[in-house]
């Protein structure tokens, strides 16, 4: 069905007004949550941690602090976007909403810029406009505790830190768009997190020749309890609200959701341009509700991790990802951690769970039992990438699901087309 047939609101200077709605709304309500002074000291904290996996700046700095610096990302990414002329697509709205998940543990406004400068570099040698590259640049961010911990955790001394962090988040950002283009083919598409597969393998060659000269990262989980009951209610409220928006602009209708559904998420579907930004807003709500109430019906923590996985997932619901394909991927997380030694709702499982999402073109594509199994394998793969990239990689589910995708997909593929041959 064409897009002029559904009749629906896409104007995008409406879609760039609801994201800086929201953007505004996590802003102000930083306020809730701490003093003007107790945000400031908490940014500052944040600035300066060595920010790899698991950092929660929610504990880190605070509740607030965290609040603030993940609207003042998601803020520099609309204006870039606005600025380079960039439709509020499905793409850039995933790319945003996962920098404000990831703003609440690992990016910084600090740790960003020579990312996208690398990014800009590239295009400028290339001499395509930037704006090609953009979400590629926005999600490259995956990579700011390389920065960050050259910058404050090797020792280095402040100035040397500094230059040599940012020259290295400058040669990633060359690099990542390159790789990004060439490892689509590896997982065939079915990772949606590639960029997060690209930088875990850039993660593991800046971790590797660090550890060549005798540095490494000591693991880190700094990570907030007992907070349940209040960001439990502000996140449903706030998840409720797309809802209600999305049905006002879809002509007061869930009209067209059952279509969406069918979606298998493979390649990446923009919602945006094939549902409107209404449907979207509603599959996009309903999402981030899933990923809330499966955090607390495991009994696990909300926090800058986990509330960081809810935005991502919520993010790509204008991308990709529905309920129908992210359910048998969440559900094969769960049955693996009843069966092996990870507890299910312990901080890394509950990422594993909802950043293992990205699989969700696996179950969209060849239905729940492979969405399942992809589950199944991923806790395990996931739980031994990091060492690789040292924790310097936010997306590490990214980067493992690129190696599940890649296992799974061919053989999968092989066994149907065998038994059509039959």
């Amino acid at each position: 069905m064409e897009e002029q047939d559904r009749n629906l609101i896409s104007d995008e200077n409406i879609n760039y007004l609801i994201m800086l709605g929201y953007i505004s709304i996590v802003l102000f309500s930083s306020f809730i949550f701490n003093t003007p002074k107790e945000i400031f000291l908490g940014m500052k904290d944040i600035l300066l941690s060595t920010s790899i996996l698991l950092t929660d700046y929610m504990e880190y700095g605070n509740i607030g602090s965290a609040f603030m610096n993940s609207s003042i990302l998601m803020l520099i990414a609309l204006c870039i976007a606005k600025y380079n002329n960039v439709d509020m697509s499905g793409p850039v709205i995933a790319s945003i909403f996962t920098i404000g998940g990831f703003g609440l543990f690992g990016k910084n406004i600090y740790n960003i810029w020579s990312i996208f400068i690398g990014v800009y570099l590239y295009c400028y040698i290339k001499r395509v406009e930037f704006k090609k590259y953009i979400v590629i640049a926005f999600f490259g961010t995956a990579l700011g505790p390389l920065v960050s911990q050259i910058s404050f955790g090797l020792g280095l001394g402040i100035f040397k830190g500094i230059l040599l962090g940012n020259l290295s988040g400058i040669i990633a950002g060359i690099i990542l768009i390159p790789l990004a283009n060439h490892f689509v083919s590896f997982h065939r598409g079915f990772n949606m997190y590639n960029v997060g597969f690209t930088a875990g393998i850039i993660g593991t060659l800046f971790m590797s020749l660090l550890r060549g000269f005798g540095f490494n990262n000591d693991a880190v989980s700094i990570v907030l309890h007992n907070k349940n009951l209040i960001l439990g209610v502000y996140f449903y409220l706030f998840f409720i609200s797309m809802i209600v928006l999305g049905w006002i602009l879809n002509k007061n209708s869930f009209n067209g959701f059952k279509e969406l559904l069918q979606e298998t998420g493979a390649g990446g579907p923009n919602f945006i341009h094939k549902y409107g930004i209404g449907l979207s807003l509603i599959n996009m709500g309903i999402l981030g509700i899933l990923s809330i109430s499966y955090v607390l019906l495991v009994k696990g923590q909300l926090n800058g991790l986990t509330i960081g996985g809810a935005f991502t997932v919520v993010g790509f619901g204008a991308f990709g990802k529905h309920m129908k394909n992210i359910i048998p991927v969440i559900l094969g997380v769960y049955i693996a951690s009843l069966f092996k030694v990870w507890e299910v709702n312990s901080a890394a499982i509950l990422l594993a769970a909802l950043f293992g999402t990205t699989l969700a073109p696996i179950s969209g594509t060849f239905g729940w039992g492979a969405g399942i199994l992809s589950g199944i394998l991923h806790v395990s793969i996931v739980s031994n990438t990091s060492y690789l990239h040292g924790g310097m990689n936010l997306y590490n589910n990214g980067f493992a699901g690129g190696i599940v995708a890649a296992i799974l997909v061919p053989v999968i593929q092989d066994f149907k087309e065998s038994n059509k041959e039959v």
